[in-house]
């Protein structure tokens, strides 16, 4: 079975050194060990590291030591990123200040991504995101694109090991 392609939010990246949150650190680190044994395939998008290079320094220093300590592939966003994030916004299903969010979804999409995995409930893993972001892929013909929390990755591998 082909390894799933797995698209990464900043979130994600961020959770591991998120010392006011340790359950979801912890999650995200089991997440790592998945991912530094090679069980799927990585993404992130130019706009991961563009939001990861916002952080203060001392954090700044500890994302990019882990992303060091796994393979991924970096996608290069362009205006088809941009045409279809802004679909996401024309349908109702994200309003414009979230716009970096709704370029990682089409950045996950046009990359052909399985599984988009992040942190972030308020405007990527919620039902309406999800509902709206199966409209999309559904009317423009691309591959649908799961969206899920870590937890989901991390517990179906135990499952499968166990």
């Amino acid at each position: 079975m082909n390894r799933l392609k797995v698209y990464l939010d900043t979130s994600i990246i961020s959770y591991l050194d998120q010392q006011d949150a340790p359950l979801r650190m912890q999650e995200t680190k089991r997440l790592w060990e998945l991912f530094r044994d090679d069980k799927y395939d990585v993404y992130i998008s130019d706009i991961v590291i563009r939001e990861i290079n916002q952080c203060p320094p001392a954090k700044l220093e500890v994302l990019n030591q882990v992303l060091d300590e796994i393979s991924y592939t970096v996608i290069e966003t362009d205006e088809n990123t941009l045409a279809l994030a802004e679909k996401f916004i024309d349908f109702g299903i994200l309003k414009q200040k979230s716009m970096d969010d709704c370029q990682h979804i089409a950045a996950a999409i046009l990359a052909g991504c399985d599984i988009i995995t992040s942190w972030n409930f308020k405007h990527i893993v919620n039902v309406r995101t999800i509902r709206g972001v199966k409209v999309i892929t559904t009317l423009e013909g691309y591959k649908d694109l799961l969206i899920y929390p870590p937890s989901i990755l991390v517990e179906s591998e135990g499952e499968e090991n166990g």
